[in-house]
């Protein structure tokens, strides 16, 4: 497996990350300990040194396997996790909170469920509008000098935001969606990346499995899988979105590839300081993912599949309006 460098302090990642979340939540019935823990070393063994979680996942259940999984490893690996939910009594999401006290009380717990002494990139999870964001960035600063996190992050913020706290804390990475489906980083977030250089973790890498192509109008998804209330998602906008899939099949023919592997290559060949984070529950389509970093693609190439996937129009929203009141950038 490759590696890349996010920042400019010397976070060396693989260069396809592992995104843990599906293990615990959201496409699903979660995946019992043992076989959580299976997987998540099977992707140490492929190569894999980069693993994102978050407190949220579960809530906390998540981080709490990452940990165990990782135990033996955790000198060859590289944990990501987040904060910014405040959480009600019952454990439930309660809106958000970056409040300095609410940070370090939530990275003393990150640091406890993951059973390490040092979180190694941790993401602001959501911007705060409550919150200016030199706060924020100016607490993980103090929480880097005490040698209890190593690298800054931020997760769907926008340039403005970006700035602001890369000023304050150098920003190693920006956590965002973007893929073959949803490009709006392209237009103004990937240019100030680059500027600043700091690296960029696409989440949803395979646009939560539609770009695999074996999602259908007649797939029927789990009573707790959240793709049920994405509007994406909904019968009529997967007839439409199909060309898509189509087309990108086609391409993935023509390089000896899955469509799912392509779209991963195309996102690693966008630049070298991004690091896609595929996240699965089956140790197949892992193989599936990681097999993606073989794959050379041209600019040549990148450039006319961007074209020919970028003129089908997607149609409906990447979220629903209840995840989307939480993206403040």
């Amino acid at each position: 497996m490759q590696t890349r460098t996010l920042g400019q302090n010397g976070l060396t990642v693989s260069a396809i990350g592992f995104g843990c979340m599906g293990i615990s939540q959201s496409y699903g019935e979660p995946l019992a300990e043992v076989d959580a823990i299976a997987l998540i070393r099977g992707a140490v063994e492929r190569g894999v040194t980069f693993f994102d979680t978050a407190e949220v996942y579960g809530p906390f259940a998540n981080e709490v396997v990452v940990g165990k999984a990782l135990a033996p490893f955790r000198n060859g690996v590289q944990i990501a996790t987040k904060f910014g939910f405040a959480y009600g009594t019952d454990g439930s999401v309660a809106g958000l909170s970056s409040r300095p006290e609410h940070i370090r009380a939530a990275c003393e717990g990150s640091l406890r469920r993951l059973g390490v002494d040092c979180i190694d990139l941790y993401y602001q999870h959501r911007v705060d509008p409550a919150v200016p964001i030199e706060d924020v960035a100016g607490t993980v600063r103090a929480l880097i000098s005490e040698g209890k996190v190593r690298h800054f992050g931020l997760s769907e913020a926008g340039v403005a935001v970006i700035r602001r706290a890369h000023a304050e804390q150098s920003v190693a990475a920006l956590q965002s969606e973007y893929s073959l489906w949803w490009r709006e980083p392209e237009a103004e977030i990937m240019p100030v990346l680059a500027e600043l250089g700091i690296g960029f973790v696409p989440f949803s890498p395979l646009g939560k499995g539609f770009l695999t192509g074996a999602i259908s109008t007649d797939t029927t998804f789990g009573a707790q899988d959240f793709r049920n209330t994405v509007p994406r998602f909904s019968a009529e906008n997967r007839a439409a979105n199909q060309a898509l899939i189509t087309s990108l099949g086609q391409i993935a023919a023509a390089h000896g590839a899955t469509p799912a592997q392509i779209a991963i290559a195309w996102l690693l060949a966008q630049s070298d300081a991004i690091c896609p984070i595929p996240g699965t529950t089956k140790l197949h389509r892992l193989d599936e993912n990681l097999g993606a970093a073989a794959i050379v693609l041209t600019k040549g190439d990148t450039n006319a599949i961007g074209a020919a996937l970028g003129a089908i129009a997607i149609q409906g929203e990447r979220y629903a309006p209840a995840h989307l009141k939480f993206i403040n950038r």
